[in-house]
C-alpha cells in the first residue's frame, strides 16, 4: 500500500509526543519553575491530570517505561504515601484554581498496587482538585493478574476509559519479548472490563517484534478484532538496547527490517481501515463513533505525552516519579529515581529536576509539528528560515509524499508512514543522532 523509500526512513527521529523532545531536557528548570507554572492556573482553566505508577508485577524486556519490580508491599505503600503528599502539595499552590477534566494513571501497570490503594488514590485525587461528576478517568492495565476485584474498584473510581497492554499474540513471539499472557486471559479482562461500566477499551499492539512475520502480525490483529476494542495503538517497537539495557535479552538478530516494519504498518493499518476502524495519526485506530476518531474527522486531534488524544487542555501536570508536566511555556519532569522523588516531596518541595522553558519559537514549531501529526496540514507562514525547511522537505516533495500550497505544507496520502521524518524538518534541535531515536516505522 505504501511506497518503501529507504532514504527517507533512514534517519531514526523523535516520536514528537512535545516539542522541544525529551531529549532538549536540561537541568536548568526544578521546584521554583513548577510553582511558577501552577500560579498562573487561571480560575477556570481546564488542567488534566496524569499519574505515574512505577511498578509491575513482572519487567518485560522490550519496555522502555521507568518501572520497576513490584515485588515488596511496603515499596508500594511508601510510594503511594509520597504520591498522595504530592497531590496535596500541587493542590494547595493550585488553590482551587483550574478544573480538572481528565485523570489518567499509567506506569508501569497502575493494577500492580493493590485495588483498595488505587480506589484510595482515586478518592484523594477528587477531594484535592476542582473536578466535575463527568472528569474523564482511564487507566492502564496489565492483563495478567486482572480481575473482577480489580473491575469493581474501577467501576467504583468511575474508570470509563481503559488501555490493555497486549503487544501480540503469538505466544512464541510473547516469549521472545518476556511477556506472556494467554489469550484467554485477555478475553477474561476485556469481558470484566465491559462489564464494569468501561465504555471505551484501547489495545496496545506491536510490529517490529523478534521473529514476527506477516502472518504472525495478520493473526494477532484479527484476534484483536474479535474482542471489539474501542481503539488500538499500534507501535513499531524501537530497540534501543544501548539505552535499556532490559532491551540486551532481545535477540536483535531476529528482528524484522525497515522494509518489513513498513510493510507491517501497512497491513495494520489496511486491516483495520478495512475493519471499520477510523485511522488517527500515523499510528492509532478508533471506531467512528469513538471521542479519538470524532476529534481527528474534526480537525481538534491533539497530541501529548500519552499520544494521541482529544484531550483540548493546554496544561497537563504530571505527579509521581519521572512525570511529565506540560505547561504553555515549560515542560518540566520529576525526578526518575523513586528514592530522590522520595527526598524531594518528603522536604516539602517539587520534584522537578528535568526540563525546559519553551521560547516563543518553540512554541510556534510545537504547533506546526502537532498539526502535521494530527492533521496532516500545516501553515508554515512565521516558521524561522523556511528556505531551509523547503531544502529538507525537497525529497519528500519529488518523491510525491508532500507538496505546497504558499506557505501550507499537505501530506498526501502515501505521507502517514513518513509523518514523524516529515515532522523533523521542522525540528530545530535535531541533528544527526540516530543512536538517540527510533525508526520513524
Amino acid at each position: 500500500m505504501w511506497t518503501y523509500h529507504p532514504d527517507l526512513l533512514a534517519r531514526a527521529v523523535p516520536r514528537y509526543t512535545s516539542y522541544p523532545t525529551a531529549a532538549e531536557f536540561g537541568d536548568t528548570v526544578g521546584s521554583e519553575d513548577m510553582a511558577v507554572a501552577l500560579d498562573r492556573v487561571a480560575p477556570d482553566e481546564a488542567i488534566s491530570l496524569y499519574l505515574h505508577i512505577p511498578y509491575c508485577r513482572e519487567i518485560c524486556w522490550y519496555c522502555g517505561c521507568n518501572t520497576g519490580a513490584a515485588n515488596r508491599s511496603a515499596r508500594l505503600s511508601n510510594y503511594l504515601a509520597r504520591l498522595g503528599e504530592e497531590i496535596a502539595l500541587v493542590a494547595r499552590r493550585l488553590d482551587g484554581r483550574g478544573r480538572v477534566g481528565r485523570i489518567a494513571f499509567g506506569g508501569g501497570s497502575p493494577n500492580a498496587i493493590p485495588a483498595d490503594a488505587f480506589a484510595d488514590l482515586v478518592a484523594q485525587v477528587r477531594d484535592a482538585f476542582q473536578c466535575d461528576d463527568d472528569t474523564i478517568v482511564s487507566v492502564e492495565i496489565d492483563p495478567r493478574g486482572f480481575g473482577a476485584g480489580w473491575a469493581r474498584v474501577l467501576r467504583g473510581a468511575q474508570v470509563t476509559r481503559a488501555s490493555l497492554g497486549v503487544q501480540t499474540f503469538d505466544p512464541a513471539i510473547q516469549a521472545a519479548i518476556g511477556r506472556v499472557q494467554p489469550e484467554a486471559e485477555i478475553r477474561e479482562a476485556v469481558a470484566i472490563l465491559r462489564e464494569a461500566g468501561v465504555s471505551s477499551i484501547n489495545f496496545d499492539l506491536m510490529y517490529g517484534l523478534p521473529a514476527q512475520d506477516d502472518d504472525s502480525l495478520r493473526a494477532t490483529l484479527a484476534t484483536a478484532l474479535t474482542m471489539a476494542p474501542d481503539r488500538l495503538a499500534v507501535f513499531g517497537y524501537a530497540h534501543v538496547p544501548h539505552m535499556i539495557a532490559r532491551q540486551r535479552r532481545i535477540d536483535a538478530t531476529l528482528l524484522p527490517d525497515a522494509a518489513a516494519r513498513l510493510r507491517h504498518a501497512a497491513l495494520a493499518h489496511e486491516t483495520l481501515t478495512g475493519a471499520g476502524y477510523r485511522a488517527v495519526g500515523f499510528d492509532h485506530f478508533a471506531r467512528p463513533d469513538d471521542a479519538l476518531a470524532q476529534a481527528a474527522a474534526a480537525g481538534t486531534l491533539r497530541r501529548n505525552f500519552q499520544g494521541f488524544t482529544e484531550d483540548p487542555a493546554e496544561t497537563l501536570v504530571g505527579l509521581g516519579a519521572s512525570a511529565i508536566s506540560e505547561f504553555p511555556d515549560r515542560l518540566l519532569q520529576n525526578e526518575k529515581n523513586t528514592g530522590r522523588y522520595h527526598m524531594a516531596i518528603g522536604s516539602g518541595r517539587f520534584a522537578v529536576t528535568r526540563g525546559l522553558r519553551r521560547s516563543a519559537e518553540d512554541r510556534l514549531r510545537g504547533r506546526a509539528i502537532e498539526a502535521i501529526l494530527t492533521r496532516g496540514e500545516a501553515d508554515l507562514s512565521g516558521v524561522p528560515q523556511l528556505g531551509a525547511v523547503h531544502s529538507r522537505l525537497a525529497p519528500f516533495v519529488e518523491h510525491g509524499l508532500v507538496r505546497w500550497n504558499g506557505e501550507r505544507l499537505l501530506l498526501q496520502d502515501e505521507a502517514r508512514p513518513y509523518a514523524r521524518v516529515i515532522a523533523a524538518t521542522l525540528d530545530a534541535y535535531r541533528g544527526e543522532e540516530p543512536a538517540r531515536f527510533s525508526s520513524a516505522v
